[in-house]
């Protein structure tokens, strides 16, 4: 029989399915839609194992869909722009664009290979102009709609870079890519005002019923909505032109706790004072030096600045609060102000321990309490807490009502209102950088700011730019630079800063609709296609990329280029695990000039790919061994007893082997999809990464699960080769050692009978499986689609039943295999003789009737302990069950040739047999 080689198989149906447009995406009204969309990838230049993962997932849906009747969009495009092509274009020379598309090209190159069902006629990368001058479209629509601005703001300056990042960008208080230490600078930027959109975003989550809870949690929260008090402090002495310190407050009901004020390094207070004061001027810029991320703040060393002012307390104008510039407080978080409380905030308390300012206690807890030492007492909102020193009263409330009471006796004294705050911010979306969608503004010195006009539209990147200096390569090329102003025609200048790439990809789920169109969107398109019915991606992308589609949606809408129903573009969201491995790591030694100038070895982690390591067991323990060490030694690392051997006599202390995590580079603990598809095929490699645990969870790769996967799918080839030699007349083929002889085809000869009934439990095995893989696919739990498949596959190994039965059942098999194994299920089918594309056929339907167990197992418990179980039919009498007991092996031993004291049948549960 032929061996089962994907070398040839796989390269065949892909070429069969692109020759035939067989994952064309056609808008059809006479059937219902289906858009399955994984989130696109950046051009790194290699797919990893996760990128085989996500994208098996989404095709399985896909390839399910279709063949349930749906006329499926399933795309494919690049998320292009961005920091590291500026990089490896400063690093390697070269042009951002040339390494993007190489990139492309290559990925594109080691994708195909995977089977997707892919449209990718609809193809497209953020970078291509047309694409993104659509981008630039829908920027002037929304600016003329009043949902872009610009102001100054305080943002993260990566002076390396030269960049603005986000807060997500800034990690421990540096640059994400060149590891600089970020700064607070002050620069006029551009800003979506998402914010506006705050109390609808949030909203809208109740209503996204088929998203993950945990991704609906972190969306809340990063909005955060809520509750508090805002109110005025009125300064002591103040300086001219301030009288009061405008505050917000979400703990009102700590007000009797207050020990000082605190104002943010950029409050107009602070840089007043900073103009005069050369110390307040030295300490704001140390401030500067850190990032805005909270994570940060909360991190770092609390610090301030005694500024000598002074603030009345709103309850009593003989107590005075000292005024504090502290570094952990945000301009763009509430007011820029705070009053600290340390008995009930962490941060506080640690912020007046260091200054030596008081600690009032303002709640005592039912049980008591103790005295505030190192940690604040903060309690939980739901726990009722005996209020004393809040103004005055005394009485038992939860925290929520004590915030609310305090709200109403502000509000009642004049002293502030109570007002909802949301912590999300509006989007900043200004980079000082050159890789990245143009902002089509021009500011002319006589008309200001001044779009570009439509029809000029793309503003094109200029190619001709250099990287041999830090900074925006724009701000340097005056011929693109300098330009008429679209208004006046004077002399003007355009807008150098360019998009956050966050921009790109929040729209074109919706450009995919139709990709080639000559506006951002076209409605006919977008109406049909929209809404995105199941999007799959990393947990990472939970808040921001989602959050800014999720506005972005909604800004299209306002400007006509989505339809209302696509307000919440993703119907369904699938976040996936992580694909791990295994890391293997060995101690290196490299020389080295120890401080006294004499020479030294230093050593250091040395880590190894895994097709450098040979892995064995050995008396239970597993092993790692260099291949090139046991090479060296002139053992062979592919002779299993040449590498017992070798450990026996090196390996004990050779590589470590740590506990599987993420794939990483600097791990070496990485699978190459391309070596994988080299040596087994993509079917495998599809199948292993479905198979070994829920899709939400992380899936280990080994090279043993690899290698069962691909025995496993040469196992399914097999069976499908005897069918194929039977139906040819060649006998009956020995292609499963296990498999019994099978009986006779002539359906009236010895062995009919038996046959009979060997065909119907074959069916009835066949659509059992039908209706189990069909659910599994239809709820994310393609593991459990696999673990049928297998069970199905032994079933049909080892089954009599006639050749009419088993050639059915294995074409069915190929059916429900087609989605996870596509190549192979081509293959299976055109061998028992199908037409056509088993890609096309409908997908196959269970019987409810085949679905009926007609024996139910009866459990049989001697003396309250169950020894025993038979099987009998559904609708067996009494009277023979208790026949069938009695014969019974386990009773009769039992009952030691007495009778039973009792015998109780309980139809269809149990049987309890008292000796």
């Amino acid at each position: 029989m032929a061996r089962y080689t994907p070398a040839e198989i796989e390269p065949k149906w892909q070429s069969a399915w692109e020759a035939g447009g067989t994952f064309a995406a056609t808008r059809d009204e006479a059937r219902p839609k289906y858009y399955v969309l994984e989130m696109f990838p950046y051009p790194s230049g290699r797919i990893h194992m996760g990128h085989v993962r996500n994208y098996t997932m989404g095709d399985v849906v896909a390839r399910y869909k279709m063949s349930c009747g749906f006329s499926v969009l399933h795309p494919m495009g690049w998320d292009a722009f961005g920091m590291p092509a500026e990089n490896a274009a400063m690093e390697r020379g070269g042009h951002p664009k040339d390494w993007t598309y190489g990139n492309i090209a290559d990925m594109r190159a080691q994708m195909k290979p995977l089977g997707l069902s892919i449209d990718w006629s609809r193809e497209f990368a953020t970078c291509d102009p047309e694409y993104y001058g659509q981008q630039q479209a829908m920027f002037i629509d929304m600016l003329g709609a009043g949902l872009v601005y610009r102001k100054n703001a305080t943002v993260n300056w990566d002076p390396v870079d030269m960049t603005v990042l986000a807060n997500e960008q800034v990690i421990e208080g540096k640059g994400w890519r060149s590891g600089a230490p970020v700064e607070r600078r002050e620069l006029t930027q551009w800003f979506f005002k998402i914010s506006d959109f705050a109390e609808e975003l949030l909203e809208a989550l109740d209503g996204l019923d088929n998203w993950p809870e945990k991704v609906k949690l972190m969306q809340r929260n990063w909005i955060g909505r809520s509750r508090g008090l805002q109110m005025g402090f009125d300064l002591v002495a103040a300086p001219s032109g301030f009288d009061r310190v405008e505050v917000y407050t979400t703990r009102p009901d700590t007000l009797m706790g207050a020990s000082f004020l605190g104002i943010s390094p950029d409050h107009p207070l602070a840089k007043a004072l900073e103009a005069e004061n050369p110390e307040v001027a030295s300490f704001c810029a140390e401030c500067r030096r850190m990032g805005t991320s909270e994570e940060e703040l909360e991190k770092a060393e609390k610090k301030g600045f005694d500024t000598g002012l002074t603030v009345r307390h709103p309850f009593d104008e003989t107590w005075e609060l000292p005024v504090y510039i502290a570094n952990f407080i945000l301009m763009d978080y509430g007011t820029g102000a705070i009053f600290g409380c340390p008995a009930h905030d962490q941060r506080d308390l640690d912020f007046a321990r260091k200054y030596g300012l008081p600690v009032i206690d303002t709640f005592v807890a039912l049980d008591g309490g103790t005295p505030v030492g190192t940690e604040a007492f903060v309690p939980p909102k739901p726990e009722k807490v005996r209020w004393l020193k809040a103004f005055a009263w005394d009485e038992i409330a939860s925290g929520e009502e004590a915030i609310e009471a305090a709200i109403r006796h502000c509000e009642g004294k004049g002293i502030g209102r109570g007002v909802t705050k949301f912590r999300l911010r509006d989007w900043g979306l200004s980079r000082q950088r050159y890789w990245g969608c143009p902002i089509p503004v021009v500011h002319c010195p006589e008309c200001g700011v001044v779009p570009e006009k439509k029809e000029n539209l793309p503003v094109r990147l200029p190619d001709d730019v250099t990287f041999d200096q830090p900074g925006n390569p724009l701000n340097r090329h005056p011929t693109w630079r300098d330009c008429a102003c679209p208004a006046c025609g004077k002399p003007a200048k355009r807008e150098t800063d360019t998009m956050d790439t966050f921009v790109d990809s929040s729209w074109y789920f919706a450009r995919f609709t139709a990709p080639h169109a000559a506006t951002p969107t076209q409605m006919a398109d977008a109406d049909y296609w929209m809404n995105v019915d199941q999007y799959i991606g990393g947990i990472e992308h939970a808040i921001l990329h989602l959050l800014y589609s999720r506005f972005f949606a909604r800004a299209m809408q306002i400007t006509g280029h989505l339809p209302k129903k696509a307000i919440e573009p993703f119907d369904a969201l699938f976040t996936q695990g992580m694909v791990t491995h295994e890391i293997y790591r060995s101690l290196g030694q490299r020389p080295t000039v120890a401080p006294d100038g004499s020479s030294a070895i230093r050593l250091f982690d040395c880590y190894h790919l895994p097709e450098d390591v040979v892995i064995a067991e050995r008396e239970g323990t597993r092993y790692a061994i260099l291949r090139s060490e046991m090479e060296k030694d002139d053992r062979d690392p592919n002779n299993p007893q040449q590498v017992r051997d070798y450990i026996d006599v090196f390996g004990r202390t050779q590589v470590d082997i740590i506990p599987s995590a993420k794939m990483s580079k600097s791990k070496k603990n990485v699978v190459d999809p391309v070596n994988i598809i080299q040596a087994f095929g993509a079917d495998t490699a599809r199948w292993f990464v479905l198979s070994d645990s829920p899709p939400e969870r992380d899936v280990e790769w080994t090279a043993a699960g690899a290698e069962a996967a691909f025995r496993h799918l040469g196992r399914v080839w097999r069976i499908a080769e005897g069918l194929v030699e039977e139906l040819n007349g060649g006998g009956i083929a020995a292609y499963e050692e296990e498999a019994p002889a099978t009986a006779s085809a002539d359906a009236n000869g010895p062995g009919a009978a038996e046959r009979g009934g060997d065909d119907l439990a074959l069916r009835r095995a066949l659509h059992k499986t039908i209706h189990d893989v069909t659910m599994g696919i239809e709820s994310f739990g393609f593991n459990t689609s696999v673990a049928k498949l297998y069970a199905f596959t032994n079933t049909l190994a080892k089954s009599t039943a006639s050749l009419a039965a088993r050639r059915e059942a294995a074409t069915v098999m190929a059916q429900l295999m087609a989605p996870m194994t596509p190549h192979l299920a081509e293959e299976v089918w055109e061998a028992l003789g199908n037409p056509g594309l088993v890609a096309e056929a409908p997908w196959p339907k269970a019987d409810p009737a085949m679905l009926v167990e007609d024996t139910v197992t009866l459990p049989i418990q001697i003396n309250g302990k169950r020894r025993s179980e038979i099987q009998v039919a559904k609708d067996m009498p009494k009277e023979e069950v208790e026949k069938l007991v009695l014969a019974d092996d386990a009773v009769i031993k039992a009952l030691n040739g007495g009778a039973p004291k009792k015998l109780i049948v309980v139809p269809g549960r149990i049987v309890n047999v008292v000796v």
